[in-house]
């Protein structure tokens, strides 16, 4: 006991005189560690020794992708966006950060992928999943205190097409450095609830981990604080600790919080969990753990259920790619792209087909999204990369994450339900998407393909009638006959459902079932607590009325109106999420090119909204009126002018049946003389006037429209077209016009000033406009920008591939006349001066100015 005593003084010593740097490093407990790298796309075993240096290698700040910086090559894959993979490393120098009485942790919230990781030259581990975030701990392997250190990561993607979509190479999510003394709450160590919410009282529990790595056991305080969303304290909670030597132990905290601020799609309140242990008076670590208010719940019949109110879920699909950036995308990117989303009245996303990123789901608790985090695209057996369902060609670089998923599978799950947990955004699990193609006997199974067959195509006639061939009896015979495998998708589902719930009940477990039919029958959705279905709202009926029991809803959905009817006309379909959001790259075969994405987002892979965003926009706020408005030749056009004079569908049906691309539409007036032009129009008003150069061209009233699209054949003259109509007392309007030739370029920035912290981004849309300053939409052109000042110059784009030999050019083409140009802000206060010009001798009608100010 004397020693014990003894000890405790000694090292209560040593910490009081280290007290001024533990203050400041206590502020800076959560370091960014992104800046600094050093970065080479080459390979050497020299490359993690201590004697190697690597400062010739380009130095840059993370998050990095290198694809990104390619030019497209046809001779490359389009799963991929024929793009390269490689292998690089990553190096960075730096002091070591803690005394003799602290830990350090280096967290790595992705790599992508095969990442092998050192420090001053000794191996410290390997991540192959490059979704999934890692951590390790380095305290043992520094040099003395304030010494030089140097962490290496080889990156090994050299199977570049082991994905069915982009998946970007390098370390592209943030990195962070963690310093925190012996005693401590381990990375990822909160989790926190609110098990029981009221207007008046809500209860939050906090589990709250703390480890021990002195050799003596240790007594401390924790206390929380819980602030509300406008920073006021409103409950405290101490808590006596004690913990042996070198163990761990979760202690449990409960706060009464009066009349709480709920967290919700429109009202996305925040609160914070201020946790710190004090020993001898003395704050040891601070830990902030973010979260929200909220209740949920799921109903078989009447749906989805947020904070009481009885609502749909209108998501959409994203994956993590945003174009020009890659899969390095700044936290701007994502805002200015959920914005959008949001305006279009979205309220939820589906992390398509991995986890979303920390600083993804930190946007979504900020503005207001529900999400769906998705653990897995494949399992036990590989999909097949260019064809999108089972393996159907072997070779070395589409080997996908399935060779690794009887290692890393629960390691990779928990990690990133044990980072993620916490965001109140968070309210479903997704265990896997379309995991039926990869396991033998689901094909035959719904009588919809011949099993033996890798390559009969879909039989569309049976995959859309609203009973499947296959009567559950049928399936379950055919499973009885079937051979033995090696894997069980029931099995491997049980697995995975299971260690989802050893770290949460609080959200419902879901997967994303492209044959229902078999899965029903598989043991897979016995395991699950929603059954999402991926394009089947024809069969919606015939699973409620065989399957009563299960909760069920659309998780993968074409952007058309008939998903969205069959979805509103059904209580018991919570909702659905389209398939996508925002167009991503890849998923491309050879027949595509020179297409680089999947064009079938309301919004395309610059942000810009097609003719469905405003479709969905009509279908999904309720709350103001929306109209939109284009047009397209009849010859072009999916409508033609009947005998009768009605607008009427070219194919009969053909809205039930209509594919993930929107129609082609113009969003401009600019036809030959005595041309037949249709003219489409997407509002949620009972009625709409159409006016040509003043004359009403007739009323039509949305209860006549069986697709929702209001229509009408025109006969072109050069002027002006005006949609008006009336929603709830408020009037609104919507106009096409003649524009002249283009006389000068207009930029229009989304910011005027950013902050020199080597983050903020400001987009800058470049568009051709006339003389009188109108928007030229049906012409385009090649535009130029120069630019002046510090800045790092993210690329360029026009929302249309085929157009584009890469991202990174000063010199882009225009898609309806106009372009996006993006620029990152560096650590120097500076004016950044935009200018363009266009191939044909235009200009900016006025220099762009961006000032980067603190």
């Amino acid at each position: 006991m004397q020693n014990k005593k003894l000890s405790l003084k000694l090292r209560i010593v040593t910490l009081l005189i280290s007290f001024s740097f533990l203050c400041s490093a206590q502020k800076a407990n959560l370091e960014n560690f992104n800046n600094g790298w050093f970065f080479t796309e080459s390979d050497s075993v020299n490359y993690s020794l201590t004697t190697y240096s690597p400062k010739h290698w380009q130095k840059l700040d993370l998050p990095h992708d290198w694809s990104i910086a390619y030019d497209f090559s046809k001779e490359l894959e389009g799963c991929t966006a024929y793009l390269p993979g490689g292998i690089g490393w990553y190096s960075k120098v730096f002091n070591t950060p803690i005394s003799n009485d602290q830990k350090c942790y280096i967290i790595f919230d992705g790599v992508y992928n095969n990442a092998e990781f050192w420090l001053n030259g000794m191996r410290i581990g390997d991540h192959p999943y490059g979704y999934a975030p890692i951590y390790y701990d380095l305290t043992d392997l520094l040099a003395p205190e304030g010494q030089e250190n140097r962490i290496s990561v080889r990156v090994d993607h050299s199977r570049y097409a082991d994905s069915r979509w982009y998946t970007g190479s390098g370390i592209y999510r943030n990195v962070q450095l963690l310093t925190v003394d012996k005693l401590h709450i381990p990375v990822w160590g909160t989790f926190i609830t609110t098990p029981k919410v009221s207007d008046e009282l809500a209860v939050a529990n906090l589990k709250i981990e703390i480890a021990n790595d002195y050799s003596i056991k240790e007594e401390a305080l924790l206390i929380t604080d819980i602030y509300d969303p406008k920073g006021q304290k409103v409950s405290t909670v101490e808590t006596p600790v004690s913990v042996n030597a070198n163990d761990k132990v979760t202690f449990e905290q409960n706060f009464d919080i009066k009349n709480p601020q709920l967290w919700g799609i429109q009202t996305p309140n925040l609160y914070m969990a201020k946790s710190r242990i004090l020993l001898n008076n003395r704050v040891l670590e601070t830990r902030n753990t973010t979260f929200g208010i909220r209740t949920f719940h799921f109903d078989k019949d009447k749906g989805f259920f947020l904070n009481g109110e009885n609502m749909k879920i209108k998501g959409v699909c994203l994956h993590h790619d945003a174009g020009i950036v890659g899969t390095a995308v700044p936290k701007d990117v994502w805002r200015r792209r959920l914005q959008l989303l949001k305006d279009g009245g979205c309220n939820a996303i589906r992390s398509a087909h991995n986890p979303a990123s920390d600083e993804f789901l930190d946007l979504c608790d900020e503005m207001g999204f529900l999400v769906q985090n998705e653990f897995y695209d494949e399992w036990d057996l590989p999909k097949d990369k260019r064809f999108n369902m089972q393996d159907k060609v072997v070779d070395y670089i589409t080997r996908g994450h399935s060779e690794h998923f009887q290692l890393w599978a629960e390691t990779d799950l928990k990690n990133v339900m044990l980072a993620s947990r916490n965001h109140p955004s968070i309210f479903q699990w997704s265990i896997g998407n379309e995991i039926e193609w990869t396991y033998a006997g689901n094909r035959g199974a719904t009588g919809i393909f011949k099993e033996e067959d890798k390559d009969n195509k879909m039989d569309w006639t049976n995959w859309r009638t609203e009973i499947p061939p296959h009567s559950p009896e049928q399936v379950r015979e055919y499973w009885k006959n079937f051979p033995e495998q090696t894997f069980d998708m029931g099995t491997t589902a049980a697995k995975l459902a299971k260690w989802t719930r050893e770290l949460d009940t609080t959200r419902p477990v879901t997967a994303n079932c492209i044959l229902p039919t078999s899965s029903f029958e598989t043991g897979y959705t016995d395991v699950l607590d929603i059954v999402g279905f991926s394009y089947k709202p024809h069969k919606y009926d015939y699973f409620k009325k065989t399957y009563p029991d299960k909760v069920m809803m659309g998780t993968e959905n074409v952007p058309r109106y008939y998903e969205w009817k069959a979805v509103k006309d059904r209580d018991f379909i919570s909702g659905l999420f389209l398939w996508t959001g925002v167009d991503y790259m890849g998923e491309r075969r050879v027949k595509h090119w020179p297409d680089k994405v999947t064009p079938q987002g309301p919004l395309d892979i610059a942000g810009f909204p097609r003719g469905s965003y405003y479709m969905f926009k009509a279908l999904w706020r309720d709350d103001i009126p929306v109209i939109s408005m284009y047009s397209q030749t009849q010859k072009k056009s999916v409508y033609k002018v009947a005998e009768n004079g009605k607008v009427v569908e070219k194919k009969e049906g053909y809205w039930e049946l209509a594919p993930r691309e929107w129609q082609n539409v113009n969003p401009h007036w600019n036809y030959n003389d005595g041309e037949f032009a249709i003219v489409e129009v997407y509002s949620n008003c009972p009625e709409v006037e159409l006016f040509q150069n003043g004359k009403s061209l007739g009323k039509q009233y949305l209860k006549d429209q069986d697709d929702y699209t209001y229509k009408w054949a025109v006969n072109y003259k050069d002027g002006k077209i005006v949609a008006k109509g009336t929603k709830d007392g408020k009037k609104t309007s919507t106009s096409l016009e003649t524009v002249g030739e283009p006389a000068a370029i207009r930029l229009t920035p989304d910011r005027k000033s950013i902050l020199p912290n080597n983050t903020d981004v400001v987009h800058v849309v470049a568009q051709l406009i006339d003389k009188k300053g109108r928007e030229v939409k049906n012409v385009d052109t090649e535009i130029t920008f120069e630019i002046n000042g510090e800045y790092r110059f993210l690329g360029t784009d026009c929302g249309n591939t085929k157009k584009l030999a890469s991202f990174k050019g000063m010199t882009v083409q225009t898609e309806f006349g106009r372009c996006l140009l993006m620029l990152q802000a560096t650590n120097i206060p500076s004016t950044i001066k935009v200018s363009a010009k266009a191939k044909t001798g235009l200009a900016q009608n006025k220099m762009l100015e961006v000032i980067v100010k603190e």
